[in-house]
């Protein structure tokens, strides 16, 4: 089915139009030489089944329905196809010409456009110097942006209209194109938040992150050296500060070169889950108790190098070995079965499910078991509550 289809031919529409607004069906259809009618004809061609229709249209759906005289389509479907008809380019002109905000508003609304078209829409509204919602269409602007790009957002509508929703978009996404986006919004510039929480995200590029670093400020400066793909030039620049050299000694990934410029800062590397094998021997042999707990809590700990930590006979070292997931998973059982360093079990997130089912009955594990990411991914998977 296309509209080339229905070219010079009359549709019948019962209900609303969802994606675009009535003026603006009908505007698209004229464009395409179809004839939108609201009243059936003989020499209708096509129903569309819009949303909220009345009593009378519903009855005169199922009676043509039941005569089999028209084929059908719902709303969703016909705008998808009307959707994917635009003049991208004469779309775009017009609206530029025309300044006409409450269109260009309609369409950032429409979930039926490409990603690609709604980020050069997005480029044309004015915000207006004010917040994201701060006025009814800013307001109506940024909940379409969340909403088109928040994973189940049917799950919390909410977080449509709240300025939260942006840092968890940022938080989420796998798209460049929407975090690129979001660093460009106006409105950014009251929520240094979100900008650190862009800075931190591995999808911030060179350009982005040179971008964030022009603005100054050390908060944000900061969240960028947390980055772990942290543009060369930067990581030059923040070695010169002890505070953002130690984030980058934490989470960069690491190479032979700046792991030796970063020794004064043993702690941080050690904690840092891209260290090769043979970077985390160099750590083990260092005799300081605070650098070897967090080796042991490296999520990336080689599991050859387990038996040499827990050789140290240190409590505050093997506590950190048996919450970390990367300990064998045989370690950890026998761990349960000895009824040794259950508190950090009930942390582990490789430890097996059955066993923190069992911890959470005990009060004195119960708080660690539910804030366990892996526990929790299970019992979402499940669509089971909270045992109590």
């Amino acid at each position: 089915m296309d509209l080339q289809t229905l070219q010079t031919k009359k549709i019948l529409m019962l209900g609303k139009p969802r994606a675009f607004s009535h003026e603006e069906l009908f505007s698209q259809l004229q464009h395409h030489n179809i004839t939108l009618q609201d009243e059936y004809t003989p020499d209708v061609e096509m129903l569309i089944e819009g949303r909220m229709m009345t009593p009378y249209e519903q009855n005169l759906s199922d009676e043509l329905y039941e005569e089999k005289k028209l084929p059908s389509l719902s709303i969703d479907v016909f705008e998808k196809l009307l959707a994917e008809e635009l003049d991208n380019d004469t779309l775009l002109m017009s609206l530029k010409l025309s300044h006409d905000k409450e269109r260009l508003k309609s369409f950032l609304q429409n979930g039926c456009i490409s990603d690609a078209l709604f980020f050069k829409l997005l480029k044309m509204y004015s915000w207006g110097g004010e917040d994201f919602f701060e006025n009814d269409d800013n307001r109506d602007v940024s909940a379409a942006f969340i909403g088109r790009f928040y994973e189940n957002i049917e799950r919390n509508h909410n977080v449509q209209y709240a300025t939260t929703g942006f840092i968890h978009l940022v938080a989420q996404t796998d798209k460049r194109d929407v975090l690129e986006a979001i660093a460009e919004l106006e409105p950014l510039q009251y929520h240094p938040k979100i900008m650190m929480a862009i800075a931190l995200s591995p999808l911030c590029d060179a350009k982005l992150q040179k971008k964030l670093h022009k603005k100054r400020d050390e908060f944000i400066d900061e969240a960028l050296s947390c980055n772990k793909n942290l543009d060369a030039k930067l990581v030059e620049e923040f070695l010169e500060e002890a505070i953002l050299a130690k984030n980058i000694a934490k989470h960069h990934m690491m190479d032979w070169v700046l792991f030796e410029k970063l020794q004064s800062y043993s702690v941080e590397l050690a904690h840092n889950p891209s260290l090769t094998k043979e970077m985390q021997e160099r750590i083990l042999n260092s005799d300081e108790i605070e650098v070897l707990i967090a080796l042991s809590g490296n999520s990336s700990l080689d599991a050859t190098l387990v038996e040499q930590l827990l050789a140290r006979d240190d409590e505050s070292i093997d506590e950190a070995l048996y919450k970390n997931a990367a300990m064998p998973k045989e370690m950890l059982l026998q761990a349960y079965d000895a009824g040794q360093y259950l508190a950090s079990l009930a942390q582990n997130e490789n430890t097996p499910v059955e066993i923190l089912y069992q911890l959470q009955l005990d009060s004195r594990y119960e708080r660690y078991v539910k804030t366990n990411s892996a526990f929790g991914a299970h019992i979402q998977s499940e669509n089971i509550g909270w045992l109590v």
